[in-house]
């Protein structure tokens, strides 16, 4: 059985760390100045892997909060895996080779899927397939639009083209604290027959051991964010719960 990785978030905007409710730029909030900060007490909690989000890049088509990504990745003991903003190879390449792990392309898999492809002939595990989900159908540009593309179907179709590892968010979870729609994170798993990491909803540590319990199914992991921001649990102590699962 692969290990069940817990991936605390930093989702940035004007360079600070902040939480949206379900995407919505207008539902904001400000938990911290300093994206490295924050890595560093994730970091020194515990955690093997920083997931970011590049929020104003979402927004804009382009990278724009790039270099607080970089000073992570460099200066902190992590994996960093980074979404947002991610439009060309030359993003890619950027990233990649400046410490991130992992690079997440999401709305191009729609705009521009044979620019998708060719990451994942290129660049193989060190890219992630970011799909969000509005009903079961894909939503894309910061989620501002959704698409007549059914999740599961662009699932399949990546895992043909290379894709390994999908991050699947369900929207209508996002910042809710209500629950992780772990139906849908099993279902893209089944599938695709890859790994996915469940995004979305995580409000309490039962919430990681009922994610946790699906881990032989392809469910590898869960992104964090508000949870933590809220002292709804402590990382330190998630990490300890999901290893005794």
């Amino acid at each position: 059985m692969s290990e069940f990785i817990i991936y605390p978030a930093i989702d940035m905007r004007g360079g600070k760390c902040v939480r949206l409710i379900q995407g919505d730029y207008a539902k904001e909030t400000v938990y911290g100045d300093s994206p490295f900060e924050m890595a560093k007490v994730f970091a020194e909690k515990g955690a093997e892997w920083i997931h970011m989000v590049d929020l104003d890049g979402a927004k804009a088509g382009r990278r724009v909060n790039d270099n607080h990504v970089i000073e992570v990745a460099r200066k902190l003991d992590v994996k960093v895996q980074i979404g947002g903003g991610i439009r060309s190879e030359e993003d890619v390449d950027y990233y990649l080779s400046n410490g991130v792990s992992r690079v997440i392309l999401g709305s191009s898999a729609i705009s521009n899927p044979e620019f998708v492809k060719k990451m994942l002939s290129k660049y193989g595990e060190k890219i992630a397939i970011g799909i969000d989900a509005k009903d079961g159908f894909v939503s894309t540009e910061g989620w501002v639009e959704t698409s007549t593309v059914k999740a599961t179907e662009l699932g399949v179709e990546l895992a043909a083209a290379g894709a390994e590892t999908f991050i699947f968010t369900d929207i209508a979870t996002d910042g809710m604290l209500s629950g992780p729609n772990v139906d849908a994170a099993c279902k893209m798993a089944k599938a695709t027959g890859k790994e996915v990491i469940a995004s979305g909803g995580v409000s309490s540590l039962n919430d990681l051991v009922i994610l946790a319990a699906f881990t032989a199914n392809g469910v590898a992991g869960a992104i964090v964010g508000k949870a933590l921001y809220t002292n709804q649990f402590d990382l330190s102590e998630a990490l300890e719960e999901v290893e005794r699962a």
